[in-house]
């Protein structure tokens, strides 16, 4: 990297980006932090769930065959529609100008009913003759009427709505009676006002019902007929030829066309009570509703059909991925049935099917290591049998050759009989050794021997020991140097099998060191463990060869000699001790020489 380029600080995410400590702004950032991690743990939840996956995948597939299944209705539906003709709408206009109509006809009622009370005299019997004698009620065309219909035209006695017979004749310009004469000048003509203004109002209202009455005519068709309480008409529009109504009749189609179905052209009726020239009467208007005309969609079955093709076709889409791994699983587990155990699986996911590969793979492995201890053990066991063969037959060989020289008295003097019974001996001892050695082995590896712990000073327990053999060493031409810290160091340990290996390591030490030679004993404390170090000169050995220095029946092939070669235990042994010790046991070698190491754990 040259001087002048310069390394770049990594960008810190958005958020933190604004120093802002305003609090809208934290509580925001807040939020969206949390939704991060909210979206970040179902994230992982359903990457490591293939139930939540496989319900995802369900839930998209159906909203999307639900999305389909709309837009192929509307499509398969265009071309199945079909027409509808409803007269609902019709009947309710229909219905809604009776109404107005109704609404006219109260109005005018209480116009009337306040007219006969403002015409009243102070006296009160100014028009009291014309109001005992009742209206006769005609019917009301608008004008024009005659011609085109034949229906007679109003004349002075007609009746308007809300008007009586007296006003009627008045608006006609027929000169109105006065029973008890023209008035005097003296006297007020407040009455005559009102009177003339009330004519003017009905003759306005008059127009108004015509006007509406020929507008329902001319554009709505409708037929309007006012009929007194027992059917006689006493009004009715131009184009309703009818001059009796049976009421009874009209009520009954009226409410049966109601309760049918509004699809059926007939003629609809809506009446409503209404006051009358002062005379209760019935409104009835007619007429044949307009029609609605609409289009529905009709059903197909196409886009169900094509709806389930859509949500099959898309959930194969969706869950090839994972049968496509479920069936390299199970190829991969048909091929390591064969018996190919170096053959692996590969993990493509953090659902149950890569925990699936992943144990898969584990159990492989470890029945790999089993089926691989098992060789080693098969290869051992031959060895086994090898090197007992071959070391329990030399002594034995030995023992029964001198055996039978004393059976067959082949000997000259008795001492060179007796030199054969002491060669027979010590053949018969290293024998015995031999199978001790093996037997305890053999216990030790299926930890068959209990081990008897105590705590004890490992620093004394080695002082006793080496001091056993200074003696044995100077014997051989050996120097013992010792190397042990003034420190108390307490342990657990079995103090009987500890020592064995001790021995062990020291007899190979004295056995197979160059005489005259050295032999350096030392210890010190590190973390809580002792590490015990006996180093001897000796030829350089290999990596390989330092390693199989434990194995059963290893020996080193020049060391093989009838003289200094042991049962070829000794330091397997040793190992098994340390190992159910919790300790452990190495050998290392540099420089001509070899040490042995022992790490045993200190007693808290």
């Amino acid at each position: 990297m040259s001087k002048k380029e310069k390394i770049k600080p990594p960008r810190k995410p958005m958020l933190d980006r604004f120093p802002f400590t305003w609090f809208p702004f934290n509580l925001l950032r807040g939020m969206i932090l949390f939704l991060q991690d909210l979206y970040k743990m179902a994230r992982t939840h359903v990457q490591r769930s293939i139930r939540l996956q496989l319900m995802l995948t369900f839930a998209f597939c159906l909203g999307v065959t639900l999305v389909f299944y709309g837009i192929s209705s509307a499509l398969f539906g265009a071309v199945n529609k079909s027409t509808v003709i409803d007269y609902s709408q019709g009947m309710e206009s229909i219905d809604s100008e009776a109404r107005s109509l109704a609404d006219r006809f109260l109005t005018s009622s209480r116009h009337s009913s306040g007219n006969e009370t403002s015409d009243d005299s102070p006296d009160g019997d100014s028009n009291e003759a014309d109001r005992s004698e009742p209206a006769q009620p005609q019917a009301v065309v608008p004008q024009g009427s005659a011609a085109g219909g034949g229906m007679p035209t109003p004349n002075a006695g007609t009746a308007l709505p809300g008007t009586n017979g007296q006003e009627a004749g008045s608006a006609s310009g027929a000169p109105a009676a006065n029973p008890q004469g023209a008035p005097q000048p003296n006297q007020p003509n407040q009455p005559n006002i009102r009177q003339g203004e009330n004519k003017q109002e009905d003759a306005e209202r008059r127009k108004n019902f015509e006007n509406t009455v020929k507008r329902l005519v001319t554009y709505n068709k409708l037929k309007i007929v006012i009929t007194d309480l027992e059917g006689k008409v006493v009004f009715r529009s131009e184009n309703a030829p009818e001059t009796y109504v049976d009421v009874h009749s009209v009520i009954r189609n009226a409410m049966e066309t109601r309760n049918r179905e509004s699809d059926s052209r007939s003629e609809f009726s809506s009446f409503y009570p209404v006051t009358y020239n002062n005379q209760k009467a019935y409104l009835i208007v007619s007429g044949i509703p307009q029609p609605n005309i609409s289009y529905h969609k009709g059903e197909n079955p196409l886009s169900i059909l094509a709806s389930l093709a859509v949500f099959i076709f898309l959930f194969y889409f969706l869950t090839q991925r994972k049968m496509r791994y479920i069936e390299e699983l199970a190829s991969g587990l048909r091929i390591i049935a064969t018996g190919n155990l170096d053959h692996r699986v590969l993990e493509r996911s953090q659902d149950e099917l890569g925990s699936l590969a992943r144990d898969m793979n584990f159990m492989v492995t470890d029945l790999q290591r089993r089926i691989e201890e098992e060789r080693r053990a098969e290869q051992l066991k031959n060895e086994l049998i090898t090197n007992v063969s071959h070391d329990l037959r030399t002594p034995l060989t030995l023992i029964m050759g001198y055996l039978r020289l004393l059976h067959d008295r082949n000997f000259e003097t008795p001492e060179q009989a007796a030199g054969y019974v002491s060669i027979a001996y010590s053949k018969s001892e290293k024998l015995k050794g031999l199978i001790d050695d093996l037997f305890e082995f053999t216990k030790l590896s299926n930890h068959d021997i209990p081990l008897h712990k105590k705590g004890v000073v490992i620093n004394e327990v080695l002082e006793q020991l080496l001091e056993e053999y200074v003696t044995l060493s100077e014997e051989q031409q050996l120097t013992l140097i010792r190397s042990l810290p003034q420190e108390r160091l307490m342990a657990r340990i079995d103090v009987d099998k500890m020592i064995r290996v001790f021995e062990n390591l020291l007899g190979n030490a004295i056995k197979y060191s160059p005489k005259p030679g050295v032999i350096t004993f030392g210890m010190i404390r590190e973390n809580g463990h002792a590490i015990i170090r006996i180093s001897n000169k000796a030829d350089a050995l290999t990596r390989d060869e330092l390693e199989q220095l434990f194995d059963r029946f290893y020996r080193v092939d020049k060391a093989r000699t009838s003289e200094t070669g042991g049962s070829g235990l000794g330091l397997a042994i040793a190992r098994s001790i340390v190992e159910s010790h919790e300790g452990s046991i190495w050998a290392e070698s540099e420089n001509g020489e070899i040490h042995f190491y022992v790490k045993l754990k200190l007693a808290s």
